[in-house]
């Protein structure tokens, strides 16, 4: 079976099939902090204690991912917030989500429905 070719980053170092240099790494994650110095606190964007408390509840009752069934690390709006802002502590609303679920799925298919997801 044919494994693929190293790859050469811009910075001149070879990189391993699957692999990502640690100058495009480093970047990214400064890329990251940059945009998260930005980005509103989680009380300001409407994640304040009251979310919080609806959260625990949820993955208490909840605690796999509905749609893999790996443990839940994260409680989704079924409809977005940006979208439905009165179901924001609707109960019917949630969903408890593993991380890739919510991470990749979950997010592309808010893409391509609503368009680009708020953070």
């Amino acid at each position: 079976m044919p494994t693929a070719a190293p790859k050469v980053c811009a910075c001149g170092k070879v990189v391993p099939p699957g692999g990502r240099c640690p100058c495009r790494a480093k970047a990214d994650a400064e890329r990251k902090a940059r945009f998260d110095k930005t980005r509103p606190s989680a009380t300001a964007r409407g994640l304040g204690a009251d979310w919080r408390k609806l959260r625990a509840a949820h993955l208490a009752a909840h605690p796999r991912c509905c749609r893999c069934g790996a443990p839940a690390a994260e409680v989704d709006h079924v409809v977005p917030r940006r979208e439905a802002p009165d179901r924001r502590l609707d109960p019917t609303n949630l969903q408890s989500l593993c991380t890739p679920c919510h991470s990749g799925a979950k997010q592309r298919e808010e893409r391509r429905q609503f368009g680009r997801t708020p953070q």
